[in-house]
């Protein structure tokens, strides 16, 4: 594998030369053991929503097969018995030629481990969200994905739906004039809860400070590798099975970055948006292991072409926006609200409405113009085979992914930040860096 890794500093300076460049559109080359006008796909986490990305790609050769968890992987491999197994996705890379697609579905903390070898081997990638664990990973990865050649796409599936893009539409065209605010809002509250967070949410484990005890490892489980890149703890039930594993700063970001995936997904579709220029986090006392179950975030944007500056606003768990609080809007459990000079739009997943409605009830939306999804996954592969751009591409949803983790660094770091996109760098707080970026375990590193 060491002949085609590519240094950090290869890819600045590469990417520093093309990164206003086209997209390199990717070419189906079919592995060894491809038939013409089938992908060869390695499948690297089984279980949960990896189970759920293999049933749909299923259409494809399925021929490698990688999970940590000895359950998972024998309940794939009895479906797809010609498959090549593996528990190290480390190994799998070992054999390449043999397919030419790869789907990631581990756990967050080890995304951008399974996701930079395949795109530096030049296989199409689809990565679950969100795509990495740190701004600094997103980074590596969409800078990556500049040179690579290859179809990818992260796994918001919502994107897919025809209501966002609706939406786009009426945001894009005008409808409710230029946006200058926007609020976005989840009733789901994973992270450190209070009692009535737990009870209102039925989670299963409640829990707000690390296990003092170590719990038997599952039969068939390598924990040291389910670890991966983040530091050695003892095996404990708060942790695994999945989505326990969330809370935890080690192994993932929380709601924010898990559903800010989802849900800031619309607003920056529809207003272009990449990198914001400050970042404001508000909630409880930020805990050293455990993302909070509450807590809202405020991002201000520049100017994008015609659009004007835009304050973009998330909230998760028992926060709410004022407008919704004082019943100025309909209390939907979760939402995007967009308000423009001209009036307001509110959508969620899969309805949107105009507001006030009296003033929209003779609008005539425009004419749909963008094109319908073939389906999250089969845009991907139709990518692959023909060259084609998926809608949720590594370039677009690593620009998502950092925002949505700048979120999490300036709620933990308590501070306004001022953020150098360019430099990755939070101006007026260094202290900021170690949330950006962080140590792996000896034995793991992103190069």
């Amino acid at each position: 594998m060491s002949q085609h890794t590519t240094s950090r500093r290869q890819f600045l300076k590469t990417s520093s030369t093309i990164a206003g460049s086209a997209f390199i559109a990717p070419t189906f080359v079919p592995a060894q053991q491809s038939t013409a006008d089938k992908l060869n796909i390695a499948v690297i986490g089984c279980g949960g929503r990896g189970g759920s990305n293999l049933k749909n790609v299923s259409s494809e050769n399925i021929v490698a097969l990688c999970d940590v968890n000895q359950k998972n992987l024998g309940r794939a491999a009895d479906a797809f018995p010609q498959a090549r197994t593996e528990t190290d996705f480390r190994r799998l890379f070992d054999h390449a030629n043999d397919f030419d697609a790869v789907v990631v579905s581990t756990c967050e903390h080890t995304h951008a481990f399974a996701t930079l070898p395949a795109l530096q081997m030049g296989k199409h990638v689809y990565c679950e969200k969100p795509l990495t664990h740190n701004v600094y990973e997103a980074r590596v990865i969409r800078e990556a994905t500049l040179t690579a050649g290859v179809a990818t796409q992260m796994g918001t599936q919502i994107h897919a739906g025809q209501n966002y893009r609706r939406v786009v539409e009426l945001i894009q065209s005008g409808a409710i004039g230029p946006v200058r605010e926007c609020h976005t809002w989840v009733g789901r509250a994973w992270g450190r809860q209070s009692k009535a967070d737990f009870q209102r949410n039925k989670d299963r484990v409640y829990v707000v400070e690390r296990p003092a005890k170590a719990d038997p490892i599952p039969e068939g489980l390598d924990w040291d590798l389910w670890l991966g890149p983040a530091p050695h703890r003892p095996f404990n039930n708060v942790y695994f099975p999945g989505p326990n594993w969330y809370r935890w700063w080690d192994f993932g970001n929380g709601t924010m970055s898990d559903l800010g995936s989802h849900w800031l997904d619309l607003p920056f579709w529809a207003l272009n948006l990449k990198a914001p220029l400050t970042i404001h986090a508000g909630g409880p006392e930020p805990h050293a292991e455990i993302a909070p179950a509450s807590m809202q975030v405020k991002y201000e944007y520049g100017a994008r072409g015609d659009m004007p500056a835009v304050e973009v606003n998330w909230y998760q768990g028992a926060n709410k926006p004022e407008i919704w609080t004082a019943g100025g809007i309909p209390q939907w459990n979760s939402g995007v609200l967009f308000i423009g000079d001209d009036g307001m739009l509110l959508s969620d997943y899969g309805k949107h409405i105009l507001l006030p409605e009296d003033n929209f009830k003779d609008f005539t939306p425009p004419k749909p113009y963008i094109r319908p999804s073939l389906g999250h996954h089969a845009e991907w592969i139709h990518a692959a085979k023909t060259g084609d751009m998926t809608t949720c591409n590594f370039e677009y949803a690593g620009w998502l992914t950092e925002a949505n983790h700048l979120g999490n660094v300036a709620f933990r770091t308590g501070r306004k930040l001022e953020w150098d996109a360019e430099n990755m760098q939070a101006t007026n707080a260094p202290e900021a860096d170690r949330f950006i970026r962080r140590e792996y375990r000896k034995g793991w590193e992103l190069a």
